[in-house]
């Protein structure tokens, strides 16, 4: 049988450890046969990765994890088979990458008013490309013995009310859906039981989410447990939404998370890689 595609994945053009040409190879020899790559606010990864898929006859799937501020929390919305050459989508991430660089010196001030000196430049040895992020200072923190794991660093330091926490001022949904559709793409809402959100809430998001045009919410994830994947298939089904499954891989440093382990979506959903524009994106990547 064919493996669940892999809708959610991130190279080192944002916070992960592989180079995008690094992260196809991988999911190609875990008898992954279509890939999404969607770095975190940057398109910067595609064209290696599609040259790359093409070699391989993987299916490359183009996206994005657009960054949101909703409902005063941080909310991903995942952007599938986008035209990395639209300017509103690019345009759009520009001015997060803006905000990225700025979140980041911030984090190291931060960090060194704790006594944590060079931690931006450490953070710069980890990131590969040019956008700096959390994952970056919390490797730098493990290396100086700071913390034992990168779980124990977002515990101890980067979550709110620890020392190195900046609070995200991020795009609106409505925004982010706009430079998504623009560049023709599928919304999706990405690992939403990360939120802690309450039904009620979440019901919420989801009907922003549609109100705005968005169709996808992440059933399967990476950072799922298995009961999860029945409360979003359930949640999917309810609001006529298609159903995701994506890894979030970020690297061989993660063993839990692995490329080509996904489980098949629960009975009754249907899938956004049915979606004719995730279709149309695979034959032209193969």
């Amino acid at each position: 049988m064919p493996k669940t595609p892999d809708m959610h994945t991130h190279s080192t053009a944002s916070d992960g450890t592989l180079t995008p040409a690094g992260l196809v190879e991988r999911a190609a020899a875990a008898g992954v046969e279509t890939l999404a790559l969607t770095d975190h606010d940057t398109v910067a990864g595609i064209p290696e990765a599609m040259t790359a898929a093409k070699a391989a006859g993987l299916g490359l799937i183009p996206g994005v994890e657009v960054s949101v501020t909703w409902g005063g929390r941080t909310v991903h919305v995942v952007g599938l088979a986008v035209d990395i050459t639209c300017k509103a989508l690019l345009d759009g991430l520009a001015g997060l990458q803006d905000y990225r660089v700025w979140r980041a010196e911030e984090i190291g001030r931060r960090l060194a008013r704790a006594g944590y000196d060079g931690a931006l430049d450490g953070a710069k040895r980890y990131a590969a490309g040019t956008l700096i992020g959390r994952t970056h200072f919390a490797r730098f923190l493990v290396e100086r013995g700071a913390a034992k794991d990168l779980r124990d660093v977002f515990k101890r330091f980067l979550v709110s009310g620890r020392p190195g926490h900046v609070p995200g001022e991020w795009t609106t949904l409505e925004q982010a859906l706009g430079w998504i559709h623009a560049a023709g793409g599928i919304a999706v809402i990405a690992h939403p039981a990360r939120y802690g959100f309450t039904r009620t809430k979440m019901r919420r998001l989801i009907g922003e989410l549609k109100e705005c045009g968005g169709r996808g919410l992440e059933v399967v994830s990476g950072s799922h447990s298995k009961d999860d994947y029945h409360v979003y298939a359930r949640h999917a089904r309810e609001a006529g939404l298609l159903a995701s499954a994506g890894s979030d891989y970020h690297g061989p440093e993660k063993p839990w998370i692995e490329l080509g382990r996904l489980p098949p979506l629960p009975d009754g959903c249907t899938p956004v890689w049915a979606a004719p524009a995730l279709a149309g994106a695979r034959r032209a990547a193969a």
